[in-house]
């Protein structure tokens, strides 16, 4: 970004999300001079590391429904964000399939040219499919392989993709089961840790549960866990962990998808290890 000028002579830019300033000598200074502070280029300049801040986390937040939901993005689409390095850098290196499931690779470019991946074999290819999926990790079967072929490559994902704890349901569930009681009894010291924690693991509370939302198999599950609605002083502790249909009918537990399944109990048990620890009494 190019040097602006402001009050006093001096210049300022921004450098990367920091505010740089420099005097008329040309010297970088360690600190913005409180006379320039209110400049409103200088003001401006602030407005827009915050903007940016926000629109980056927000590009995050939209790319990793696209994997929660396991979603199919038109690869059109996908080429128009790319130019945004905000978007690009929240989608580069996430695992993409075609719909069909016969491409797999790391997304590593998407333009008008088309999505380019890197695939099992070290190739780098484009795809041909008009629709790009990005699959929840609990539906790559050949996910130990992609952890140990991403750690060759030296490859980070901006979204925690390869290695999101993932849970899978159990084969042998009663059929007549609707909830899982292992995260119950998790006790908070108050209420208001309890939904802190919750907000800080990106989940909703929603009249005295933490939700968490996932749509799949063409229609939206609701993973729901208590976590309290008395006085947000007042002890509490988690309660058991249970899906929903959107008509907020419970849902047998042999019915949750397997994304579902694994999101709930991932929230439920990020819930449940902020619990208080009580130390054993030292011998």
């Amino acid at each position: 970004m190019a040097w602006l000028a402001v009050a006093g002579g001096y210049e300022v830019t921004l450098d990367g999300e920091n505010l740089v300033c420099r005097n008329a000598a040309g010297k970088t200074l360690r600190s913005v001079p409180k006379a320039v502070r209110e400049d409103p280029v200088v003001v401006g300049l602030k407005q827009l590391t915050e903007w940016l801040t926000r629109h980056e986390a927000q590009c995050r937040a939209d790319v990793e429904r696209w994997m929660v939901r396991s979603l199919q993005v038109p690869a059109t689409l996908l080429a128009e964000v790319w130019a945004d390095e905000a978007w690009a850098s929240a989608a580069r290196n996430l695992v993409v399939t075609t719909p069909d499931g016969e491409q797999v690779g790391f997304l590593r470019d998407a333009s008008e040219k088309g999505i380019g991946i890197v695939d099992l074999d070290g190739e780098t290819v484009r795809l041909d499919a008009d629709q790009i999926l990005f699959p929840h990790p609990v539906l790559l079967e050949d996910i130990d392989d992609l952890r140990e072929f991403a750690a060759d490559l030296e490859l980070s994902q901006a979204i925690d993709q390869l290695f999101r704890e993932v849970w899978v349901r159990p084969a042998d569930l009663d059929a007549a089961a609707t909830r899982v009681t292992r995260y119950s009894g998790g006790r908070y010291d108050q209420l208001r840790h309890l939904t802190a924690r919750a907000s800080q693991l990106g989940f909703r509370v929603r009249g005295g549960f933490a939700v968490c939302r996932v749509f799949e198999n063409g229609q939206v599950v609701e993973a729901r866990s208590w976590v309290g609605s008395d006085d947000p002083y007042y002890s509490t502790e988690t309660g058991d962990l249970f899906f929903t249909r959107s008509d907020g009918v419970a849902l047998p537990l042999r019915e949750v998808g397997p994304v579902a399944w694994s999101e709930g109990n991932r929230m439920a048990a990020g819930l449940y290890a902020g619990r208080v620890v009580e130390k054993e009494d030292a011998a």
